[in-house]
């Protein structure tokens, strides 16, 4: 698959762990079979929900290598790069290419708070590397470094980015980025809580976390938007905001695996320095996905 439409819901895979702390691999596939199963538009490997920064470069590769294998080339495999250093990055983008990878999504660099200057150079230079598409990752909020409308002016360039995951958290930003490049980049909300009024203000597509849970609700919502059937998606929205809501918490990985042991596509363990949620935390999840499934609405299940 050398060219996909960048639109749709594309869930940030988590990743699976056993007890013993190795990739979980039957687990990973199972989750993949339900989110293809659900009809989501494409698949990220190791973002931060898949706790990318604790993952080493083979266990990312595998990862890599069973989801081309699980999709069987019916939907786009995007790696993620979330690199400190440019060696690092361009170690990801041959890992990509080597394993048929259809595309990166690419953030800053790590850890250091890089200026415009530095910003557009280490994002240019990696882009530079792959004739592959990227999609930029912009999370200002959580990573310190935003990727301004100064920077799209010249990374515009760069033929082979193709699309922005949209994580400022800032949904006038959404219609800015618009008026600033028309078409230019498709643009993916990445914060679930306001994926439906992206939606609806024009995003091509939502890069989703809670999907890994519940994938036919998330690609339903998405249906009904493009269907433009607003009152139903609005409905179905309301209903699962709450879970949405466990997305933007600093523990969102724990928060979210719990829920995938819970709807039974995940298991709970996540990798040193996380630790799984205590007794107090776990009931806290427990009540949300317990209410949201009392009132689940039936033509979802």
């Amino acid at each position: 698959m050398k060219s996909f439409v960048w639109k749709g819901v594309f869930p940030a895979l988590t990743t699976p762990f056993t007890h013993a702390d190795v990739l979980d691999l039957p687990l990973f596939s199972k989750n993949i079979q339900a989110q293809i199963q659900a009809g989501v538009h494409g698949l990220i490997i190791g973002g931060s929900l898949g706790e990318a920064a604790v993952l080493t470069l083979e266990e990312k590769k595998i990862l890599l290598q069973t989801a081309v294998f699980e999709s069987k080339n019916t939907l786009p495999v995007l790696l993620n790069i979330a690199s400190a250093t440019i060696q690092d990055a361009l170690q990801h983008i041959e890992i990509g290419e080597q394993n048929n990878a259809n595309g990166f999504m690419l953030l800053p660099p790590m850890r250091y708070r890089s200026d415009s200057r530095e910003t557009t150079h280490f994002l240019k230079t990696i882009a530079s590397a792959t004739q592959l598409p990227i999609m930029l990752y912009n999370n200002p909020v959580d990573y310190g470094t935003e990727i301004t409308m100064e920077i799209l002016e010249v990374l515009a360039d760069c033929a082979n980015i193709i699309a922005i995951k949209e994580s400022t958290r800032n949904i006038t930003n959404l219609t800015q980025l618009k008026n600033r490049f028309g078409n230019r980049f498709a643009i993916f909300c990445g914060v679930d809580t306001i994926a439906t009024e992206s939606l609806m203000m024009g995003a091509e597509g939502w890069v989703a976390g809670l999907v890994n849970a519940f994938p036919k609700e998330t690609v339903r919502l998405y249906q009904l938007i493009q269907e433009k059937k607003y009152d139903e998606a609005v409905q179905l929205h309301r209903w699962f905001l709450p879970l949405l809501e466990l997305d933007i918490h600093p523990k969102l990985v724990q928060y979210i695996k719990l829920v995938q042991q819970v709807t039974g596509l995940g298991s709970s363990y996540v990798r040193l320095p996380r630790l799984t949620l205590d007794e107090k935390e776990q009931k806290y999840i427990f009540d949300i996905v317990n209410h949201a499934m009392k009132i689940h609405p039936d033509n979802f299940k």
